[in-house]
C-alpha cells in the first residue's frame, strides 16, 4: 500500500474530473493507474550565432500502481522535446508502452494527466472506440509536433480493455518531480519491478496483492 501517507494513484483518480465522461471515476475502478508528466526547459548552449544555438532539456516522469496502491514502476528519464506539449505526449506514450509489457490486454487503466488537452484527447479517443453507443464522438486536436507519439498512444488505448484519463493539477501529480529533475531522480529507474500481473484481468475482480516474493526489496 502507499507509504508514509502518500495518496495512491487510485485516490487521486477518484478525486479528479474525467473530461468528456460524466461517470464518477470511483464507480469505475481500474486495474492499473498511470501518472505521467513531461517537462521542457529551454537551455541556452551559448550565444546564438553561426556556431551556437539554444538547446532544450527536460524529462519524462512515469509512476504506475495497481488498484490497491502497490507500485509497479517509476521512471525518470531525460528528454529533449521541442516544447512542453510534445513532452506531455511523449511521457504518456512511454507510460502506456511500459504498462503494456506488464499487464494483460484486458486490463482497465486509469491515467492521471495534468495537461488538459491531452486528457480530453485520450477520453475522446477512448469513447470513439466504443462506436455508435457514444455518438457523436468528441473531436481530437493534437499538436503536429507530437509526430507519431499520438498514434502510439491511440494504439495503446485501443489495446487495453478500457482506458480513462483524469485531469489533475501539476502540484498533485506524483510524476511531476520525476519529469522536472531526471538528474536527481535517475535512481528510481533501477528500482525492482513489483506487483507484475501475468494473469488476465477481470472487470469483476480486484488486483490481488503481490506475494512477498514478488515484492522484491522495498525502495522508497
Amino acid at each position: 500500500m502507499a507509504a508514509y501517507g502518500r495518496p495512491t494513484l487510485r485516490d487521486l483518480f477518484d478525486e479528479s474530473p474525467t473530461p468528456h465522461i460524466a461517470h464518477p471515476p470511483r464507480s469505475h475502478h481500474r486495474d492499473f493507474y498511470i501518472a505521467t508528466d513531461g517537462s521542457f526547459r529551454p537551455h541556452s548552449g551559448g550565444p546564438v550565432n553561426g556556431d551556437r544555438t539554444p538547446t532544450e532539456s527536460g524529462g519524462l516522469g512515469v509512476v504506475i500502481e495497481t488498484l490497491d496502491g502497490e507500485r509497479v514502476v517509476r521512471l525518470s528519464v531525460p528528454d529533449s522535446a521541442p516544447d512542453n506539449n510534445v513532452a506531455e505526449y511523449r511521457a504518456l506514450h512511454l507510460g502506456l508502452d511500459v504498462l503494456a509489457t506488464r499487464a494483460p490486454d484486458d486490463a482497465r487503466v486509469g491515467l492521471l494527466i495534468d495537461h488538459d488537452q491531452l486528457a480530453e484527447n485520450v477520453n475522446a479517443e477512448a469513447l470513439a472506440t466504443h462506436g455508435s453507443a457514444y455518438d457523436p464522438p468528441h473531436g481530437v486536436s493534437v499538436p503536429p509536433a507530437t509526430g507519431l507519439h499520438w498514434r502510439g498512444i491511440q494504439a495503446r488505448i485501443n489495446g487495453f480493455d478500457e482506458v480513462r484519463a483524469a485531469r489533475i493539477s501539476g502540484d498533485r501529480n506524483p510524476a511531476h518531480p520525476l519529469a522536472n529533475a531526471p538528474d536527481q531522480y535517475d535512481h528510481v529507474n533501477t528500482e525492482a519491478d513489483r506487483c507484475l500481473r501475468t494473469e488476465s484481468a477481470s472487470s469483476d475482480e480486484r488486483v490481488p496483492p503481490p506475494s512477498r516474493a514478488d515484492r522484491g526489496e522495498a525502495i522508497d
